[in-house]
């Protein structure tokens, strides 16, 4: 391999012999030593550990002996029946303070005893106060049944102490020392060991920055020629061997592998250019076929081509939109001005299907079929198609427009819209495949905008997709029908962009006379359209539903009647 065929000897002949080992133990013998030094603090902690056992042991053995003294006391009050006469008992009292006395050592010991009845002092080798917050301190501890070693505060000084209940007088008694004094030799020691601590730190800081210079330098320079390459993209720089040891090893090692790197450089410009080509073909590939295959499809085909070879059962919206009476309205054009205003006809309305994430499946003569939901799943689809359909008509209307104001007849066009399941995948043979969807929610799709013609609506859809929109778009139950070749009837709405007072009103008043209608209650019915017309003066669902009201009020329907429209024709 080029360089790399050199042999180490080579590359090591002049270089001085160090090994890494000795480096290594530069460094660990300061570490060991500050490894003895904080074993030493260890130890001191541990001996302070061992003086707070004396020291709270010492307390502990003060108040059993105090405690051994005053049941003896009891003792010979009891033994001489005694024990009922207060004089008598007072004495005891005072023969148990003595004592108590006798055992101090400190000035900072105190030994005390509280009446459990009202918790102030009944006993106490030195003048000592509690206050209120104290005394209720105390009383917790009694009541906690707390014996032993205690924190507390008496006489407004922290104390540490070890207490312990004499029942016989009532008493409960601790005998304390202030906790500063007894932490005081406990403190000293802690501040040596800090000392000492500190001590063997920064004598392994001195050390280690001694020779840490010395091990990384090498290091350091190995780095600093990674960090040039890399900044300045020269494969050609080199690190300096300069011991023989495992670092210069390193830095050789790293040297072949620059070596190896500007070849493999050279081959990846190669690829890179190839891979600029095969982006460029690829650019061009998907610019001719967004004509023809939605943008989503070629994406997903592009990042998963195995995906596309087979057919899956989804929940899409379905979108069907053909112009009504299309071979009259050609007959007030030229051929040529036909297709140029049905291109921009079907520019317009492809955009706007397109820019609400829906999918031109195929054109159908003059109708245009499409979906929402796939290859690429949104989050509201059915509201996506219905948002669609009311936009595709406001733009008919300024399209329309101009066409009248150049003497044209407009387009009037009708949209079908279902939601449900049905099979999208490529469907074909091998030399011809379309992306597309098919099932039965697909006729049914179409079969809803057959509808729009009969009930002079420009959007129809679904109870699917009525459920999906009713909370964002004013809609309005157009009938229940029975479409050609279906058996069961299904309710049909249409939807507005928006409504005001006057279209509201009319809404609720149209509701609420399709629920007589369906109730049997025809004239009540009527009465209720009849309201819809004087504020819709042109609404042909009021005027159709009056005609069926007097056709029903003159001729009722039979008993299993339930208001479905049946369809004769597609």
């Amino acid at each position: 391999m080029l360089r790399a065929s050199l042999k180490k000897e080579e590359v090591f002949s002049d270089v001085q012999r160090v090994t890494i080992r000795s480096k290594i133990l530069l460094i660990v013998i300061p570490l060991i030593s500050s490894a003895l030094i904080i074993s030493a603090t260890i130890n001191s902690f541990s001996a302070r550990s061992g003086m707070t056992r004396i020291a709270m042991s010492a307390l502990g053995f003060k108040a059993q002996e105090l405690n051994k003294y005053m049941e003896s006391q009891w003792n010979l009050l009891v033994t001489n029946e005694l024990h009922e006469d207060p004089e008598y008992v007072g004495v005891a009292k005072n023969a148990i303070t003595s004592y108590a006395d006798t055992i101090i050592r400190t000035d900072g010991e105190v030994i005390f005893a509280v009446e459990t009845a009202d918790y102030q002092i009944a006993m106490a080798t030195s003048d000592i106060a509690l206050s209120e917050e104290e005394r209720d301190t105390l009383k917790d501890l009694f009541l906690s049944e707390t014996a032993g070693w205690i924190e507390l505060s008496a006489g407004g000084t922290p104390r540490v102490g070890n207490a312990f209940f004499f029942e016989p007088f009532g008493w409960y008694v601790v005998v304390s020392e202030e906790t500063s004094r007894f932490y005081q030799a406990i403190t000293e020691i802690t501040v040596r060991s800090a000392i000492v601590l500190g001590i063997s730190l920064l004598m392994t800081l001195v050390l280690i920055l001694m020779f840490s210079n010395y091990l990384s330098g090498p290091i350091t320079r190995v780095a600093a020629t990674m960090k040039r390459v890399i900044s300045d993209n020269d494969l050609s720089a080199r690190v300096e061997v300069e011991f023989r040891d495992e670092i210069g090893e390193l830095a050789h090692t790293f040297n072949i592998m620059l070596n190896e790197l500007q070849k493999a450089y050279n081959q990846i410009k190669g690829y890179a250019f190839q891979a600029v080509l095969a982006q460029r073909n690829e650019r061009k590939v998907r610019n001719i076929f967004q004509k023809y295959v939605p943008k989503d499809v070629i994406d997903t085909l592009f990042a998963n081509p195995e995906s596309m070879l087979t057919g899956e059962n989804r929940v899409l919206a379905i979108l069907f939109s053909d112009i009504r009476s299309f071979t009259t309205i050609s007959e007030g054009y030229m051929p040529d001005e036909l297709v140029n205003n049905l291109n921009k006809y079907f520019e317009l309305m492809v955009d706007i299907i397109m820019d609400h994430g829906g999918v031109i499946d195929k054109y159908i003569g003059d109708a245009i079929m499409a979906f929402f939901g796939a290859p690429v799943k949104h989050k509201n689809d059915a509201l996506n198609a219905v948002a669609t359909a009311l936009k595709m008509q406001n733009t008919l209307r300024k399209f329309n427009a101009e066409l009248e104001a150049g003497g044209k007849p407009k387009f009037i066009t009708g949209i079908g819209i279902n939601y449900g399941v049905v099979t999208v995948g490529n469907i074909g043979s091998q030399k011809k495949m379309d992306y597309t969807v098919i099932g039965d929610m697909v006729n049914r799709g179409s079969r809803l905008e057959g509808l729009t013609k009969y009930y002079r609506q420009d959007i129809i859809f679904s109870e699917s997709v009525f459920r999906k929109v009713q909370d964002t778009f004013p809609c309005r139950f157009v009938d229940t029908v029975q479409v050609k070749g279906k058996t069961l009837g299904e309710k049909i709405y249409t939807a507005y962009e928006s409504a005001g007072e006057n279209m509201q009103n009319a809404l609720k008043i149209h509701h609420a006379a399709m629920n007589c209608f369906y109730e049997r209650d025809f004239k009540k019915a009527r009465q209720y359209f009849q309201a819809v017309l004087k504020l819709l003066p042109d609404d042909f669902l009021a005027a159709e539903f009056i005609q069926r009201c007097d056709t029903y009020i003159a001729t009722p329907p039979p008993s299993d009647w339930n208001g479905t429209e049946v369809m004769k024709t597609k």
